[in-house]
């Protein structure tokens, strides 16, 4: 049994074995999402039959941070929060509520890791909340990994990017494409929608796999909801197909999915229940 806070409460530290990998949930902060205007179309009976999903403010607790990858004494992240920033909400902004960071690398360190010991960092996409601590230079031994189409169109895409934090990037960006193994078990999977060049990225073990969607999917109603248009996505068509695709995908034997936004129930499962999809979180 799930005790219901988890679904409207930021995440802690969560690991799990997959095969002969070890992954964790490094948390870095939390942001608010205001669930009408980050969901267009939805309605206020929507969230009435979802309420277990909200805060105390009536927003959507979207978790910030990054994975920790673990192979014997190999160790990678997959995603790099927000860094050491905070706004808070403004209630004229009917999208986004207060977001802060700051964490990562305490709780890094709870880990058991150094950033030094981090050789890549795997980015889904060029948002803030998922390149703070890369941009500040915490991983000086890393290379920055990012879908080739992503980082081509940074300019014109990388919203709340400034040029100074690309350049920050620059130096230690590498660029990948879809199906490439970037460390062991792990690998680039394409999908495209929220941005140009979005990228999951497929963890794989022995017969269990993994799957770390990024922003392709923002909550676990979306598991049930994958066709709801979201307000952050460049291209809400394309956002959808990849959502749609990859709930069939989850549903599928052995397979995990790990939601970075997802409050405290990132890791868990999609399971087909009397004509739709719920999202089972682990325990």
């Amino acid at each position: 049994m799930i005790a219901e806070q988890r679904w409207s409460t930021a995440a802690g530290i969560r690991s799990i074995e997959l095969g002969d990998l070890r992954i964790s949930y490094v948390p870095d902060g939390v942001v608010g999402l205001k669930p009408r205007g980050w969901f267009l179309e939805t309605s206020a009976d929507d969230w009435r039959e979802r309420a277990q999903h909200l805060d105390g403010a009536g927003h959507l607790v979207a978790s910030i941070g990054g994975l920790l990858v673990e192979h014997g004494s190999r160790a990678m992240l997959i995603d790099a929060g927000f860094g050491p920033a905070s706004r808070p909400d403004d209630p004229g902004n009917q999208i986004i509520g207060a977001i802060r960071g700051g964490d990562l690398l305490e709780n890094l360190a709870v880990l058991g890791r150094a950033p030094e010991e981090i050789e890549a960092v795997a980015i889904t996409h060029l948002h803030t909340d998922h390149i703070g601590w890369a941009h500040q230079g915490a991983f000086p031994a890393a290379r920055f990994l990012l879908a080739e189409q992503e980082w081509k169109l940074r300019d014109e895409h990388a919203e709340d990017v400034t040029d100074e934090m690309l350049a920050a990037l620059e130096r230690q960006v590498e660029t990948v494409h879809d199906g490439q193994e970037i460390f062991p078990g792990v690998r680039v999977r394409n999908s495209f929608g929220h941005t140009p060049g979005h990228a999951s990225y497929t963890l794989t073990s022995g017969d269990q796999r993994l799957i770390a969607f990024g922003d392709a999917l923002h909550s676990a109603v979306q598991i049930a909801e994958p066709t709801w248009p979201v307000w952050a996505d460049v291209d809400r068509a394309e956002a959808v197909r990849t959502r749609q695709e990859l709930v069939r995908e989850l549903r599928e034997p052995g397979t995990i999915g790990f939601g970075i936004h997802f409050a405290d129930v990132q890791f868990g499962r999609a399971i087909a229940d009397s004509g739709t999809t719920r999202w089972q979180p682990l325990p």
